[in-house]
């Protein structure tokens, strides 16, 4: 899993917590690096599942609700790190869009061993996208997390529904823009 997603979610525990939160929840993890992240080392998945773990513990909330709400911030941070990717997208829709013929070749230019997950497009009108989600890590609601980051990020207001489909580890996500 590519560092900037662990050095997010240490900034953002630091950011809404505080700084001492995160390091014990980082301790507490009994991680191999204790850790220590940055943004552009791959990190095993595993760290995020023992991570979640003890946030479920210490915070109460759901592993689909902790995935969600970093979703959400998590968006704020790629596009601020990768505005180059950023410049021509004004909706959430466009950037949907997008995904997997733009924005994850650039992604991939940076980081040749990221592990990304797909969103093929299935359908798109104006105002309504459908995708086809692929993750074989079944972090369907942090993509949730993330979609509902770009809207507030780009100023939009959308609507969305997860449908898991009978193939392993995908799902349907229909986003409608209001």
């Amino acid at each position: 899993m590519l560092g900037i997603v662990f050095t997010a979610l240490v900034d953002m525990l630091e950011e809404k917590i505080s700084p001492e939160f995160a390091d014990e929840v980082l301790v507490e993890a009994n991680l191999q690096n204790e850790g220590a992240y940055t943004a552009v080392g791959y990190y095993p998945f595993s760290d995020m599942e023992k991570i979640l773990a003890v946030l479920v513990n210490k915070t109460g909330q759901s592993v689909d609700q902790l995935l969600y709400g970093f979703g959400e911030h998590l968006f704020g941070v790629l596009a601020g790190a990768h505005a180059e990717v950023m410049t021509d997208k004004m909706t959430v829709l466009e950037v949907l869009d997008s995904l997997d013929n733009d924005i994850h070749v650039q992604v991939r230019k940076l980081y040749p061993d990221a592990d990304l997950p797909s969103f093929k497009v299935l359908a798109r009108k104006e105002n309504v996208i459908e995708l086809e989600y692929y993750s074989q890590r079944d972090l369907y609601k942090l993509a949730e997390g993330l979609i509902d980051g770009a809207a507030k990020y780009l100023g939009n207001t959308v609507t969305h529904e997860v449908t898991s489909t009978s193939t392993p580890h995908t799902y349907i996500i229909r986003v409608t823009m209001d």
